[in-house]
């Protein structure tokens, strides 16, 4: 830091791709986090449960932290935080139902007691250090979204979150234009806003045209109503539970996720539920078919979501049924097209009626189209202007739609994950890079498993494994047993005999024709096994297995 003026900001996760939101604000000696959040693994992260960011610069600078902001409940932004606090512990600031869901992926996450989350109301006002941070109202797919308006020593930026501007939420609370504008009057240093819609043209829907679209469906259907979406998203659970009243229906919900996140919203009075709408699955079978809806996990066809076991008849509880109707009420995320597929298909073939939002309007985005994208650049009118949350695509249409409104090219800046962007209240520049990058969570593990791991899993399952064990004597280094040769997922079981057999004669060759000394060295005789048997099949079959050459002394 060149003095006290001095703002750096600095993206851990969340500029490059959809997901790991975390931003980094310091000054001098003070250093705010917003957002903690994770990212859910492609298809070809084999075996990964989530990913989250590389925290490495949380750690190098954590006497610098005053505090964690979350802008919303959304495990994008909240999911990554029990790895943080399990390192540093800092206040966590953000709404009581943004607190809430959080609570819950602590408790899950078994953080000890004690974790220090203070509830804010938006338009409260809260100084730490050097920053004086405003929190505001926004809308979003989940309630108590909120903006950032955070007073630096360099000026004001403001910090989206994820928004989009709808007329008329659910909840009935708009997004606070009128202080939005109040900063645009004072004046914004700079404006860092959500890019995920960048590329969609208009404005967003507003929630309540999903809450039609069920009440059209509900009304039609003449067996079992069951909903696939989001558990996080509040407000669509929202509009179930207020068609399904407004018909005398009742409704269960299914999949931990939902059940934990319609709980905590419903006991901080974020999800009005009507008395004797909400029953248990149990309670739900006994009542008369016509009168069932379900709300369940599983909107994107993960394989061990409650509505993908239903779709192979897998389900302890609920069996799909010939009449019922299936409601994915959700947007396919890129690489889920299969899964998602997968399990619409299974569904069709227990005889159900599958709606997506391609053949009604059951789902609506929860971010900001570009007319929206425009009025918050002319709400706020920043001297500089960061495009933030999204692929780099979306950060560069965002660009290109500032400069539609004025902002000139040399006052938009596109930064990415690490790098460092400084600000002294008149310029802005890339300073420097952090370390940044994707930490895979397998299991209990935490960053053991690396590029490499996924690597080796990926080929594993495209190219198969081919695995070498012989038993040599110690004192002789001659062979005492084998080679015993596994082939597996890549030759039909018929074959898998011949071929074993001609890596055996070639294995044998290759060990008994090594001079004496190099026959000492294990490990060089597994290389060259190895390298033989590669050779070998890349001749014979023209495949690429993976080789596990593997020699036992006794």
């Amino acid at each position: 830091m060149t003095d006290n003026r001095t703002v750096r900001v600095i993206p851990l996760g969340g500029l490059g791709e959809i997901g790991l939101n975390m931003m980094v604000v310091e000054a001098a000696d003070d250093l705010l986090v917003i957002d903690a959040g994770l990212m859910f693994p492609d298809e070809e992260m084999f075996g990964i449960d989530h990913v989250i960011p590389d925290m490495s610069y949380l750690l190098t600078h954590r006497e610098k932290i005053r505090a964690v902001l979350l802008t919303h409940g959304h495990e994008d932004h909240t999911g990554a935080l029990p790895y943080l606090l399990r390192e540093i512990k800092v206040p966590v600031y953000g709404t009581r139902l943004s607190l809430g869901l959080a609570a819950e992926k602590l408790k899950e996450a078994d953080l000890p007691a004690g974790t220090d989350l203070r509830a804010v109301r938006p338009r409260d006002r809260l100084r730490f250090g050097l920053f004086e941070v405003e929190f505001l109202q926004v809308c979003h797919s989940i309630p108590d979204g909120v903006a950032l308006a955070i007073k630096t020593p360099a000026g004001m930026m403001v910090h989206t979150g994820d928004f989009k501007f709808d007329q008329s939420p659910v909840d009935v609370q708009l997004t606070d234009y009128r202080r939005l504008a109040e900063l645009g009057d004072a004046g914004v240093l700079a404006l860092l806003s959500d890019s995920t819609n960048a590329g969609r043209d208009g404005f967003t829907p507003s929630e309540q045209v999903v809450g039609q679209a069920f009440d059209a469906i509900f009304r039609e259907a003449q067996g079992r109503v069951i909903v696939a979406c989001f558990a996080s998203n509040i407000h669509r659970i929202q509009q179930i539970v207020d068609a399904a009243a407004a018909m005398g229906k009742r409704v269960a919900v299914c999949g931990k996720s939902m059940v934990a996140n319609t709980r905590i919203a419903a006991e901080l009075g974020r999800l009005r539920i009507p008395d004797d709408t909400l029953v248990s699955l149990d309670e739900l079978e006994r009542l008369p078919v016509g009168q069932r809806v379900i709300v369940t996990t599983g909107s994107q066809g993960e394989p061990l979501s409650a509505i993908a076991r239903m779709a192979v008849a897998e389900h302890k509880q609920v069996q799909v049924s010939p009449g019922d109707t299936v409601i994915f009420s959700a947007r396919v995320i890129p690489g889920n097209e299969k899964s998602i597929a997968r399990t619409i298909n299974g569904l069709y073939r227990q005889g159900a009626r599958v709606i997506t939002e391609e053949m009604a309007e059951v789902h609506v985005s929860g971010h900001a189209s570009r007319e929206e994208l425009k009025l918050m650049l002319n709400l706020t009118r920043p001297t500089f202007f960061v495009p933030i949350h999204g692929e780099y695509r979306h950060l560069r249409l965002h660009a290109h739609l500032a400069r539609e409104v004025g902002v000139s090219d040399a006052r938009t800046l596109v930064i990415e994950d690490g790098d460092i962007l400084e600000f002294d209240g008149i310029n802005a520049e890339i300073v420097g890079k952090a370390a940044v990058g994707r930490i895979f969570v397998d299991g209990k593990g935490i960053g053991d498993v690396g590029n490499a791991v996924i690597r080796d899993r990926q080929r594993l399952a495209q190219e198969g494994v081919v695995v070498v064990v012989l038993a040599v004597d110690h004192h002789c280094g001659k062979l005492v047993t084998g080679p015993q040769i596994v082939c597996s997922g890549f030759v039909h079981a018929q074959d898998s005999k011949a071929l074993a057999d001609n890596i055996k004669t070639l294995v044998c060759s290759v060990f008994e024709g090594a001079p004496e000394e190099d026959r000492a060295d294990l490990r060089l005789m597994e290389q060259r096994i190895k390298t033989a048997v590669k050779k070998q099949l890349q001749k014979e079959i023209e495949r690429r297995p993976m080789i596990l050459p593997m020699i036992m002394e006794v």
